[in-house]
């Protein structure tokens, strides 16, 4: 991937950065309210997400890199529990979308997926964090989350 490819991978990304409410919906608790901000990082070659998680989800970090080999990009997370997770991940056509099938920096007892739809005026995202317990099972609704522009 050359210079300028990587630099139109990174400037797709500009539609995240800012100030995000993040509203979360866990199974059989009532809503709950977050905070999330993503900023540009060292030179503005990576993009950086830090979040006051919504109850119970743990406080985390993020940091989104271009995939050299594909032009897709990495998602590197981790959170207050000191877990530390890979995941793949496609931005395009208004859907941001994370996935993790494979063990990295730590067991996989499940697999994930996020798949988060933006509004037309960008100011919304609606994401679904689904999970699935081996290769086999069918995926599941875990965690609904709504990040809403300013805060």
């Amino acid at each position: 991937m050359d210079a300028t490819a990587r630099q139109a991978a990174l400037k797709k990304l500009d539609v995240l950065v800012g100030d995000w409410v993040v509203e979360a919906e866990f199974a059989g608790l009532p809503p709950s309210v977050g905070r999330c901000v993503f900023e540009w990082t060292l030179d503005g070659q990576f993009l950086l997400q830090r979040t006051q998680a919504p109850q119970p989800a743990p406080d985390s970090l993020a940091i989104v890199a271009v995939d050299p080999e594909t032009g897709e990009y990495t998602y590197h997370y981790y959170d207050a529990r000191g877990v530390v997770r890979l995941y793949s991940m496609t931005f395009a056509d208004g859907t941001w979308r994370l996935l993790r099938e494979t063990p990295d920096f730590s067991p996989l007892p499940f697999r994930q997926r996020f798949t988060g739809r933006f509004s037309e005026d960008g100011d919304t995202i609606h994401g679904v964090w689904d999970r699935s317990k081996d290769d086999s099972a069918a995926w599941e609704k875990d965690i609904v989350f709504t990040y809403r522009r300013g805060y």
